[in-house]
């Protein structure tokens, strides 16, 4: 990919528009990509001057950006606020939001709220936590002209109902009824699979078998690409999950600008004339002559 010099550093330049298709001539092409979560404007133009052509609008945001415990509580009008920034700050990229927990109950809440969420947010997809239950549902969303990621394997949304952050897929008979699910929800009008925290058998098989892309979290290498929590990436989570690389030290370096800033006020290191805006010197001594009017200190 070619180079550019932004900001004083080399990074990749981003192609044209990254869409579906593209996507899909990248797995036929045996190219794999790179996705990372995001959740705001200025990263996201960042993520896209660095060449990652695919990001993820989690609602992992409800762990990282609000500070919960879990998925559940993050709304829907959060999640289309800040899928907005990131697709105003990353127009060129493909940008994927998830539907939160209790948005897609029905199959007809589910196509509305979908809708809703591509219309307002410009999203070039939307990913939904599925079971069996849900084939309908992607059925009337493809009808409807909406790409659907279906995510599969561990689903934060279900964790009361699963036990908790479990690796899934992890015997025979699980496995094929994860990719047998994979291939009804393709069968139904899914253009794509979200597998999370599998065995590497199981995207094997799933990618063996169907002609989508398939994105890992934690799924081994079969897949067409691969997604991680951008905080866990930077050193930003106080714990990381086992599959996420820590390529960076980014909680560090804000405590140690953060501690440098606080040390410069205490020690008047900062603010320095540098950082001050000057007055006209005809204003400056207007100022100064109506500050002795205002203090009474005028001779008569």
């Amino acid at each position: 990919m070619a180079k550019t010099r932004l900001n004083g550093s080399m990074t990749s330049s981003m192609p044209k528009k990254m869409t579906l298709d593209g996507f899909r001539a990248a797995m036929d092409a045996g190219r794999k990509l790179a996705m990372l979560t995001c959740y705001d404007f200025t990263t996201a133009k960042l993520l896209e001057r660095a060449g990652i052509q695919l990001l993820l609008v989690g609602d992992s945001a409800a762990n990282t950006i609000l500070g919960y415990e879990n998925t559940l509580p993050i709304s829907q009008d959060f999640l289309i606020e800040i899928t907005r920034a990131v697709r105003r700050g990353a127009p060129n990229s493909f940008v994927m939001a998830d539907l939160p927990f209790g948005s897609f109950s029905t199959r007809s809440q589910g196509i509305r709220n979908a809708v809703k969420f591509i219309k307002e947010t410009g999203a070039d997809s939307i990913k939904i936590e599925c079971t069996r239950g849900h084939l309908g549902l992607i059925q009337g969303l493809a009808d409807a002209g909406v790409a659907v990621f279906a995510h599969l394997g561990l689903t934060p949304q279900r964790v009361g109902l699963i036990g908790g952050y479990k690796t899934q897929g992890k015997t025979a008979h699980d496995a094929l009824m994860i990719a047998d699910l994979a291939a009804d929800l393709v069968n139904s009008g899914a253009a794509g699979i979200l597998l999370e925290t599998v065995p590497p058998q199981v995207s094997e098989l799933i990618c063996g078998h169907l002609d989508v892309p398939v994105i890992g979290c934690g799924a081994g290498p079969a897949c067409h690409a691969h997604v991680v929590v951008l905080h866990d990436l930077l050193g930003l989570s106080e714990r990381n999950p086992k599959f996420a690389p820590n390529l960076g030290d980014g909680g560090a370096a804000i405590i140690k600008a953060a501690e440098r800033y606080a040390s410069d006020i205490v020690s008047e290191e900062y603010p320095k004339p540098a950082h001050c805006y000057e007055m006209p010197k005809d204003e400056l001594a207007e100022l100064k002559q109506q500050v002795k009017h205002w203090n009474g200190d005028v001779d008569e």
